[in-house]
């Protein structure tokens, strides 16, 4: 009885965790939005190989040093911040990504998948508010008389993981499959890319004025 009340506590925290609105999910979506669905499915899978990063970092206690150093923080912060904004700039200058456009130009701007992973990794690793979420949130469930705490710490990252992966691409779907319309027709898909530009901008900016302790 202890351990089921153990788990649910462990999978609600972690499911209410990931279904609220942060950062992580918002790039997701507008990823999507002006993408499409593999383009989001690729963005989740990046976000959560990054995410595994941090899992790992907080298990061999490299996240503390994140924690405790402002010049470290600050560092991978602010390069976080302006790779977000860069991105931003990017997909706010592009003239738009048809689904059904086959032209060597269109190709050229639309985001492949793999670009959308390696995105996706590069956007959550360099986010040192991830790596103190997981070093603050995963001791919390370690249960001490089991002994081996790393592994413990990268199991139950693992299934924080697990359960972003499920609550992320049920939103990646549900938003591809709302959004296919506007994709396919010039006009608003120059105005997608807007969307994803304001929204990766924004979420730079937003990184930037973060500190070690609020926001």
């Amino acid at each position: 009885m202890e351990s089921f009340s153990y788990w649910t506590l462990f999978f609600t925290a972690a499911l209410m965790i990931n279904i609220s609105p942060g950062p992580d999910l918002l790039y997701i979506l507008s990823k999507t939005i002006a993408g499409g669905r593999k383009v989001g499915v690729a963005s989740s899978l990046g976000v959560c190989t990054g995410a595994m990063v941090h899992v790992c970092a907080a298990a061999l206690g490299l996240s503390a040093i994140l924690a405790t150093s402002a010049i470290a923080f600050s560092v991978v912060k602010y390069i976080g911040a302006a790779y977000l904004i860069y991105l931003g700039i990017r997909a706010f200058m592009t003239p738009g990504m048809t689904f059904d456009t086959n032209t060597a130009e269109a190709k050229k701007q639309k985001t492949t998948p793999w670009q959308a992973f390696k995105q996706g990794t590069l956007v959550d690793i360099l986010n040192p508010k991830v790596a103190i979420f997981f070093m603050a949130f995963l001791p919390q469930f370690v249960r001490p008389e089991l002994g081996h705490t790393t592994a413990q710490i990268i199991i139950l990252g693992m299934l924080v993981i697990a359960v972003a992966v499920v609550v992320e691409f049920v939103f990646v779907m549900a938003a591809a499959r709302t959004t296919r319309f506007f994709r396919k027709n010039r006009r608003a898909s120059v105005w997608l890319d807007r969307l994803l530009g304001s929204v990766l901008i924004g979420l730079g900016l937003r990184l930037a004025l973060l500190d070690n302790h609020h926001g």
